[in-house]
């Protein structure tokens, strides 16, 4: 694609939306960090469940739903490290990570801080004895 005015060198992707993807290709399959939009149909939500699960990858999920209640429903099914529903904006002080292949352990609000902590347990008796 053509650079962008002012930028002579680089990689640009216009946005792009492919429509009737095959859950199973190469674009559905990879995680593209680009302005790229792949739309796939299902017949019955557990079809969606599937496809959106069918992928080694798991860094975000976008659902948009008539219904908020169906829309947090499917993502409790769904494996990614974040869900939006019907276009919730992006909350600075939620975990952000991925599952799978897009990642290991989460960064931003307090289980971000958890990454960088080291935990130990320590173990009391139940009767203390004085030494």
């Amino acid at each position: 694609a053509a650079a962008p005015e002012g930028f002579d060198r680089g990689y640009y992707v216009r946005p792009t939306v492919f429509a009737d993807v095959d859950p199973g290709s190469g674009l559905a399959q990879e995680e593209i960090f680009g302005p790229v939009l792949s739309v796939m149909s299902y017949d019955q939500i557990e079809d969606a469940t599937r496809i959106a699960n069918g992928t080694a990858y798991g860094l975000s999920a976008g659902i948009w739903s008539g219904s908020q209640a169906e829309g947090v429903e499917l993502a409790r099914d769904l494996r990614a490290g974040e869900v939006q529903v019907n276009g919730a904006p992006f909350n600075v002080r939620a975990p952000f990570g991925g599952v799978g292949l897009s990642g290991y352990g989460r960064e931003l609000g307090a289980y971000g801080i958890e990454e960088f902590l080291r935990t130990k347990a320590v173990h009391l008796a139940a009767v203390a004895t004085e030494h």
